[in-house]
């Protein structure tokens, strides 16, 4: 019997009550501003190992959070437990910190006349009515597509099903209030081969709001294990100035910093290597980054920001100019600006392609890498200088030659932007940032 996790039209209407009687209290407390969110999330993951159950974890999270403002002194306390007992404890510990705290005149709540009015359904919500005895077996057979796809597939890491939903809600006392309901499904497998070269290691995953979007389970499995033996044999390169193609599910996160240092924090703590470029050339001609909060269904779609703020269509980069910041309320009064409605972040972000995929920039960069994999934190927000341990494929006329590891690639975010040769169509929509493969015209590869 399939067991779906359902959160109740029931659990709405308290969830009203809970935030009106948390503004009630923190009013007649003597706060001038406040603003409460309710969340309670639901979840199932399975992971099988070697074709038999290793963990079953279910997931029953609730919050409530409350921030008051006494003349702009600011004062927040959270807890788990939904009593009301509990929830005017939470909202006493708020007033007490803001009575404590120093006066700030950016803090408060947002603009009235910037919340959303009529926020869309925008389809965020499709259950997955799956048992954890049929998750477990799903897992067994995602797993052992890859498993048995070739001998030299040797161990697992395993293959996890996993499901969620949850409902939102936020009020404040500007007399806004709004729920939304989202759902999160992923099925993913990591394997491991080896030969006389050595062990290697790969995954692939698959994830969606709508479980029918998700890829077939053997075929998770199967690319998992494809992955990973394309990794055999690798070997290291000699230090050169190469082209590098990011491939989609990389690419997103080399523009991410990107979108990083364009936020409001990073601007007024005056850490970003973007700092106040606004109005400047930091991409090619060629590129457009457009945000689209309302796509249904997407991974990135949200109604309004954490603020109740509306999320509104806007082109953060066009035509390779930045044209403003990432904004929460906070943020942009500290900046002389106005929200640009990214509180808790951006709702996706559409990177448009000028070239087909990846295999037609393979042939187009002639000589280089491609990565495949990433690792380390090498990069400075504040100068932009880059610097990643990576694997991948090196290229030579146009093909894949053979599979390296032990390198790493270096250069500095705003030479690298502005050296971005192509952008791919095969837009990766795993993530809030959709992006297709960039190929960057040189970095330095260092090997051997």
């Amino acid at each position: 019997m399939s067991h779906p996790l359902e959160i109740s039209s029931a659990e709405e209407t308290r969830f009203a009550d809970l935030v009106t009687d948390a503004l009630e209290t923190a009013a007649r407390a003597g706060a001038d501003q406040c603003e409460a969110a309710v969340s309670h999330d639901l979840g199932l993951s399975v992971t099988a190992r070697l074709r038999d159950i290793e963990t079953l974890e279910y997931q029953n999270d609730r919050s409530f959070g409350i921030t008051v403002y006494f003349d702009h002194c600011k004062g927040s306390a959270s807890t788990s437990d939904f009593r009301a007992a509990s929830v005017r404890e939470a909202v006493e510990r708020a007033c007490s910190i803001a009575r404590r705290t120093a006066r700030d005149p950016c803090a408060g709540l947002a603009d009235p006349a910037r919340l959303a009015d009529d926020p869309p359904d925008l389809a965020l919500d499709h259950a997955w009515a799956i048992s954890p005895e049929e998750a477990r077996e799903m897992a067994i057979r995602c797993e052992g597509a890859a498993l048995d796809s070739d001998p030299r597939i040797t161990n697992s890491e395993g293959a996890t099903v996993a499901t969620s939903r949850g409902l939102r809600a936020y009020g404040n006392s500007h007399g806004f209030f709004g729920t939304y309901r989202r759902s999160s499904h992923s099925v993913s497998c990591a394997v491991l081969a080896g030969d006389d070269g050595g062990m290697e290691r790969d995954y692939h995953y698959t994830a969606s709001r709508n479980p029918a979007e998700l890829e077939g389970l053997e075929a998770v499995g199967a690319k998992a294990a494809e992955r990973t033996l394309l990794r055999l044999g690798a070997r290291q390169v000699t230090t050169a100035r190469v082209p590098v193609l990011f491939p989609p599910e990389l690419a997103r996160g080399f523009l991410g910093h990107a979108v990083g240092a364009a936020s409001g924090t990073a601007q007024y703590r005056r850490s970003s290597f973007l700092l106040d470029a606004a109005g400047e050339v930091v991409f090619p001609g060629f590129l457009n980054i457009r945000e689209r909060p309302h796509i249904p269904g997407a991974i990135g779609s949200a109604p309004f920001d954490r603020e109740g703020v509306a999320a509104t269509d806007r082109d953060l980069v066009a035509a390779g100019v930045l044209q403003g910041y990432v904004l929460s309320s906070y943020s942009a009064r500290r900046l002389g600006l106005e929200t640009t409605g990214n509180a808790g972040g951006v709702h996706n972000l559409l990177v448009e392609g000028n070239a087909e995929g990846l295999d037609a920039l393979v042939r187009q960069m002639e000589q280089g890498l491609i990565v495949s994999e990433l690792m380390g934190q090498g990069v400075n927000p504040v100068t932009g200088d880059y610097s990643r341990g990576a694997a991948g494929f090196w290229v030579e006329g146009g093909e894949i030659v053979y599979p390296v590891s032990e390198i790493t690639i270096a250069g500095n975010l705003r030479d690298l932007y502005r050296n971005i040769v192509a952008v791919g169509r095969d837009q990766d929509l795993r993530g809030v940032i959709r992006c297709g493969s960039v190929l960057v015209a040189e970095m330095t590869v260092a090997g051997n």
